[in-house]
């Protein structure tokens, strides 16, 4: 008995029209979304904030997000076919056969991402007066859970998988090859779910809460340090990646770690009684 699981989900849930699919891809991203949103509301609450800016923070989030994530696409994995069709950096189209089409986003990096909603929070807190690493802290409980469900998104996709596991066990992505492979998707899903529960134990200590930046160092040690090991696992998405000693993806995961290793430092500096790690 093995154990190789056959994977060949269609991607698209349901043809609103002719030419706009509604994809799970793009569903469990706007679940993850909505449910961090949700998290984030939910530790306003229990803080007793004001909510009158909450619903402002979401847009700037959404935009920070997918405007960094694909900026991110274009710029670290394919620069040259972006600069030659400029229209297709911010626009959900691709040419095929000399019409334009409506194929959603075709390419969104997180580390992208990660970039453009720390960008978006710069301008959040400077347009309503909000103190930076205290929204960062709070949003960093959040975040693991709408990567999870991106994660899922792109195992629904068969996209962003694993190297073969070269034995009898393994996911074969059968849209692509009958090979199989690491589930890479999952792991990080359920790395994520991982640092979620790390991140929001921290939260409840009132002392580690106290100490803005804290949490926000650990979020982007552990999850940027858990991206990392994973690539390790999995097929790199582009071919100049496959001369390289590490990937893109680890390249742009060390600049985070070792600046949430600072954060740590300097943060655990400022309250030396917090004993941490």
């Amino acid at each position: 008995m093995n154990g190789i699981l056959n994977w060949n989900v269609d991607p698209v849930i349901i043809m609103i029209t002719d030419s706009f699919p509604l994809k799970y891809y793009g569903a469990l991203f706007a679940c993850g979304l909505l449910l961090g949103y949700s998290i984030v509301k939910n530790i306003y609450k229990k803080e007793n904030l004001s909510l009158d800016n909450l619903d402002s923070l979401l847009i700037y989030v959404i935009v920070g997000t997918v405007l960094g994530a694909r900026l991110g696409h274009c710029f670290f994995y394919e620069p040259e076919y972006y600069f030659k069709h400029p229209i297709e950096i911010l626009l959900p189209i691709q040419k095929i056969k000399g019409v334009y089409q409506f194929v959603g986003y075709q390419g969104l990096a997180s580390h992208g991402g990660s970039i453009g909603v720390i960008s978006a929070m710069i301008l959040y807190c400077r347009r309503y007066k909000v103190q930076f690493f205290g929204l960062l802290d709070k949003m960093a409980v959040a975040v693991p859970v709408t990567g999870t469900f991106i994660r899922l998104g792109n195992f629904m996709n068969s996209e962003i998988y694993g190297k073969p596991t070269n034995g009898n066990w393994g996911i074969v992505f059968q849209r692509d090859d009958l090979i199989p492979r690491h589930p890479t998707q999952l792991y990080e899903a359920f790395a994520y779910l991982l640092i979620f529960g790390i991140l929001f134990f921290m939260y409840k200590s009132e002392k580690i809460r106290n100490t803005q930046g804290l949490i926000f160092g650990t979020f982007l040690t552990l999850l940027f340090s858990a991206r990392f090991i994973i690539e390790f696992f999995k097929e790199n998405q582009e071919s100049f990646e496959n001369s390289m000693l590490i990937n893109m993806g680890q390249i742009l995961s060390i600049p985070f770690v070792l600046i949430g290793l600072a954060l740590i430092f300097w943060k655990s500096k400022e309250k030396e009684n917090i004993h941490f790690l």
